[in-house]
């Protein structure tokens, strides 16, 4: 005995170094050499490594070669103490499978009576037994097992014979796993309409709850048709937004057709707290439920448990929920030993701190209705416009921006574990489920501080965007060389496309030249000194050859902005065409030169006579007699693609200028702006003006921007006069600014 507990101790205790020293990230940079030496080594063949050796391989595949090139720190799960301890479970299991066969089974047996009794105590359940599996689906699995075996007393003999008399059916609420019908009937060998999708509220009620009256109904109609309804579904805490069905209510139905009630969901940890709500506290009635402790208390590959009530022990061997072979019972062994490490009160603290920071996180009012929270950004369309396809558009604008705020939040929180999820009638929102999170992150009440923060920072700007889309698709629409490309899935002020006329080109050619114009002209747009970003898109489903231009704040001067995207692309189009141009026009002015140069020959010939030509006497010729000839040079003017003569440059001893080219077409609304101040911000006072009206429609925000003092042409002051009337406006606008919300957070 005393030689096994030191082999057990020495095992702990190698199990922590290895722990350590693959959490140990700085060690981890400095082997990056001597690991890729050893992964070459073992390729292709088995080598004797040592066990030091061995743990860096390990390391350098668990961060993988992306860590290799940037040297980040890999951030691990929160793996403390009771992690490590069932850790320890899983090679315990190992090394206790070599015992004999009896010592094995006397063990097991303790092992799995413990940790049965401690669970059914702790949560509440009594008289009932556990099956510890893998998979959180398993159990459920094993649960329609016993249950056929049940109502079908000649299925063991018959099989699957004995279903075509009365076909069985399972009933699932719409708001369950998503699959997890399709997995259920593919592991059973049932087909699909065996499985029964009941819908949830849609007039009383949650929209997240299942119906109870129309699963009252569906039930009388598959009795009455000549099926057998066999289990319910519940939920205790929804997979997405974390509501309860009405569990009370559903024990009473399936006791009055016999069925069973098998419960599951994230709620079903709070049974474990002193205080249970009324709808979670009816779980313990139900004939199962299946528990993930795992992510609950943040114990890693520890099995999840699903607690049953049943009489007949045969049947539940027949069914798989208990086993003959000691071996599958040590499943249980990590979370015994994690239980006892924790201990009641330390299991009661991790739950109970991970629903006291959905109470501190200021986003509901009643902290005892769920654990889960669940918001989205909404903005409602103004009641102005009746327009069914604008509110459409709207809606799935939001979406995209709950999107966005959601991967911003996961990025800029980490630890507080927000995630996106989309819910059937709500659409995307974004989940704060701490229980399922919090043990995992170590997520603390800082991080929650930390993440009301951030949401606070980021509704502004999501709010602003919102209100400047629809004024920048105005501006876009009706600008000359613009087209604007609605994209609801873009988070952003909007997408816009400069339209390159064609001139009679083929669709390949003008495709490309397309492409080239709007590639330069998001090159361009990205030079300026803005507090705006302009991409491409998204990778995957955005259009081609488009700016896409990311969110913005509400000091941002859409006008100007429009005008220098319309500039700028027809600057590129006049070079593009310039350039394409050069070549034809270069091509012609050299024929026209060789055609003038032979015609000057010509002349000059007939000027000289034919007694010139001759070599000897042409040159005696002319030096008795000689002959006296203007000059005519040709030169090539590449601004007026034409040739003209060189007489006036030998006249006035100096090369003309020639035509001077148009000036490069720039932007109207382009100002003077302050030291500091960035490209498409508005000016102080316009600023005001647009941020006093954010309490009204965003039609209105439009007719008082448009009632700012003009703006001033370049060069030209402010008199005395346009600064009081200035003053006094912005006077009159504070006296009038009124504290209205223009966004709403929609809780579920």
């Amino acid at each position: 005995m005393h030689e096994f507990v030191l082999r057990i101790s020495e095992m702990g205790k190698n199990l922590n170094e290895a722990m350590k020293m693959l959490e140990d990230n700085q060690r981890y940079v400095q082997r990056i050499t001597t690991t890729k030496t050893i992964a070459v080594c073992a390729k292709g063949r088995i080598i004797n490594v040592d066990m030091v050796s061995i743990l860096q391989l390990v390391q350098n595949l668990m961060h993988g070669e992306e860590e290799e090139e940037t040297s980040q720190a890999y951030r691990l799960q929160n793996v403390g103490e009771q992690g490590h301890m069932a850790l320890l479970g899983h090679s315990l299991a190992a090394y206790i499978s070599v015992l004999d066969r009896e010592r094995l089974r006397k063990l097991t047996t303790r092992i799995l009576s413990d940790t049965t009794l401690w669970l059914c105590r702790l949560f509440r359940y009594e008289n009932g037994s556990a099956y510890y599996h893998e998979d959180d689906r398993e159990g459920l699995l094993k649960i329609c097992r016993l249950v056929i075996h049940t109502r079908y007393e000649d299925y063991t003999i018959e099989g699957f014979n004995v279903l075509y008399t009365k076909q069985p059916v399972i009933y699932i609420s719409s708001a369950a796993r998503t699959g997890l019908g399709q997995a259920l009937c593919n592991q059973l060998g049932l087909p699909l309409s065996c499985m029964c999708r009941v819908p949830c509220n849609t007039m009383f009620g949650s929209q997240h709850q299942m119906d109870v009256a129309l699963l009252d109904r569906v039930i009388k109609d598959d009795v009455e048709s000549g099926k057998l309804p066999l289990l319910l579904v519940a939920n205790a805490g929804t997979p997405g937004a974390g509501h309860t069905d009405k569990l009370g209510r559903l024990k009473e139905l399936c006791e009055q057709y016999n069925m069973w009630l098998h419960v599951e969901g994230v709620n079903l940890a709070t049974l474990a707290l002193g205080y249970v709500s009324s709808s979670v506290l009816a779980a313990t009635k139900c004939d199962s439920m299946t528990l993930t402790l795992g992510s609950w208390l943040g114990l890693p590959a520890v099995p999840a448990v699903t607690l049953y009530r049943h009489e007949d022990p045969s049947l539940s061997l027949a069914a798989g929920l208990t086993s003959s072979q000691p071996v599958e019972k040590l499943r249980a062994l990590p979370l015994w030993l994690s239980l006892q490490y924790l201990g009641h009160d330390g299991i009661v603290e991790r739950i109970k701190h991970a629903s006291q920071l959905v109470s501190n996180s200021l986003l509901v009012e009643d902290e005892l209705s769920s654990p889960v929270v669940v918001f989205k950004f909404f903005r409602e369309y103004s009641n102005r416009v009746s327009d069914c396809r604008r509110s459409r558009s709207v809606c799935f604008f939001n979406c995209a921006l709950s999107l966005q705020l959601g991967e911003q939040l996961a990025q800029l929180v980490p630890a507080s574990g927000v995630d996106v999820v989309e819910l059937e009638d709500e659409g995307t929102c974004v989940r704060f489920s701490p229980l399922m999170t919090s043990a995992v992150l170590g997520t603390e009440i800082q991080d929650v501080d930390q993440l009301v923060d951030c949401l606070k920072m980021k509704i502004p700007v999501l709010t602003s965007t919102l209100q400047l889309r629809e004024e920048f698709e105005q501006e876009v629409r009706r600008t000359v060389g613009l087209l604007y490309i609605e994209d609801l899935s873009w988070p952003g002020l909007g997408v816009v496309r400069y339209n390159y006329h064609s001139d009679g080109k083929n669709d390949d050619k003008q495709e490309k030249e397309l492409e080239k114009i709007n590639t330069e002209l998001l090159k361009k747009l990205n030079e300026l000194e803005s507090d705006l970003t302009f991409s491409l898109g998204p990778e995957f489903g955005g259009q081609k050859n488009c700016v896409y231009i990311g969110m913005v704040t509400e000091d941002l001067d859409v006008s100007e902005l429009v005008e220098t995207i319309a500039a700028t692309g027809r600057e590129i189009e006049e070079n593009s065409r310039l350039l394409e141009n050069m070549t034809e026009v270069v091509r012609k002015g050299i024929q026209e030169a060789q055609l003038q140069l032979q015609k000057a020959n010509e002349e000059r010939l007939l000027e000289e006579g034919l007694l010139r030509q001759i070599p000897v006497v042409g040159s005696v010729l002319n030096w008795f007699s000689p002959f006296q000839a203007s000059p005519k040079g040709r030169t090539f003017n590449l601004t007026a693609g034409s040739l003209e003569s060189t007489e006036s440059t030998y006249v006035s001893k100096a090369q003309g200028t020639g035509t001077t080219p148009p000036p490069t077409p720039t932007s109207s609304l382009a100002k003077q702006r302050l030291p500091g101040q960035k490209i498409f911000k508005r000016s102080l006072r316009s600023s005001d003006a647009f941020s006093e009206t954010s309490s009204v429609s965003h039609c209105d925000d439009l007719e008082k921007v448009d009632q700012r003092p003009p703006a001033l042409f370049p060069g030209q002051e402010q008199g005395p006069l346009e600064t009081e009337k200035a003053e006094e406006q912005k006077e009159v606008a504070q006296a009038t600014k009124t504290d209205t919300e223009d966004i709403q957070i929609v809780v579920r």
